[in-house]
């Protein structure tokens, strides 16, 4: 129960810190630390959802130069804290996607990708990242209408705009917290869709550990290639700490059972001190971008 309500404290002060956003004063207090082509497209409407949200794109180095050339796509939740410290949940402190990817594909260490960055809606982030419904937090259940937006709206328009590869084995999805698990969610839900998945600290504990169940209940194994982490400082103690590990050995252990295997189709990572915030998630971009994404040789 403490690691509850731990997490309702976490819900409430990202509505905060979202509203801070959101009025304008956070972005005035930080300045912009984008690197590389980026492209913004600030209102992109969701007529399924009823809403609007910014996209934030990282193209590749030599995008204008190589106009015949099509990419991969990986598309991450939480789209303001990915590439920019003046938009991120905690200011300063960003995932630095955007730098990490331009030093890989230049290293020629992974593919040449475009990261599409999803913008979550404040308020409506943990309804459109639950699965199902939580009882005790009364709040989530929209995760399969969020999904026909990836899937019918959001994903076509990504298509339409650049020059993408479209096929699932080239387009990737992925997330941190209730990021993680709705990254999960869908990709064992639309395998076709998405068949690469980063499923980074997931909040496994919402809904009674309802991730865990969905895997269980699974009638057959896709070809859904699975980043799974979890930092092993998760949490306000050591015993909440523990938890989240149990959980993630859990769902680990769940994918096993339904076939995936560790080191050809499944990466499980404890990473060691890391706590659940951006900083931590920052320091695990590479090993995520380069387990879905490797240089092809």
């Amino acid at each position: 129960m403490r690691f509850v309500r731990q997490s309702i404290s976490h819900l409430v002060l990202s509505l905060v810190v979202v509203a801070v956003f959101l009025s304008g004063s956070a972005i005035a207090q930080q300045p912009s630390t984008l690197t590389g082509d980026i492209r913004l497209h600030k209102t992109f409407h969701s007529v399924i959802l009823n809403n609007d949200r910014g996209l934030i794109v990282f193209l590749p180095p030599g995008y204008e130069v190589n106009k015949r050339t099509r990419y991969p796509v990986l598309y991450l939740n939480d789209g303001q804290n990915l590439f920019d410290g003046a938009t991120s949940f905690i200011q300063g402190q960003e995932w630095r996607v955007d730098e990490t990817a331009q030093f890989l594909i230049n290293a020629q260490r992974i593919e040449p990708l475009i990261i599409v960055g999803i913008y979550h809606t404040g308020d409506d982030r943990i309804n459109e990242f639950g699965p199902v419904a939580d009882k005790n937090l009364k709040i989530g259940g929209r995760a399969d209408l969020y999904g026909r937006m990836l899937v019918d709206e959001l994903k076509p328009f990504v298509d339409h705009t650049y020059r993408t590869r479209k096929g699932s084995r080239h387009t990737g999805l992925g997330g941190s917290s209730m990021g993680g698990i709705v990254s999960l969610y869908l990709g064992l839900k639309h395998p076709n869709v998405f068949g690469r998945v980063a499923v980074i600290s997931p909040s496994v504990w919402f809904a009674d550990k309802q991730i865990v169940r969905y895997v269980d209940a699974l009638t057959k194994k896709s070809d859904v290639q699975i980043w799974l982490d979890m930092g092993t400082k998760e949490g306000r103690n050591p015993e909440e700490a523990a938890r989240g590990l149990d959980d993630a050995r859990l769902l680990k252990d769940s994918l096993l059972r339904k076939g995936w295997k560790i080191g050809r189709d499944l990466k499980y990572v404890e990473a060691e001190n890391a706590e659940h915030n951006e900083r931590a998630w920052a320091a695990r971009v590479e090993p995520i971008l380069t387990f879905l994404f490797p240089r092809k040789m």
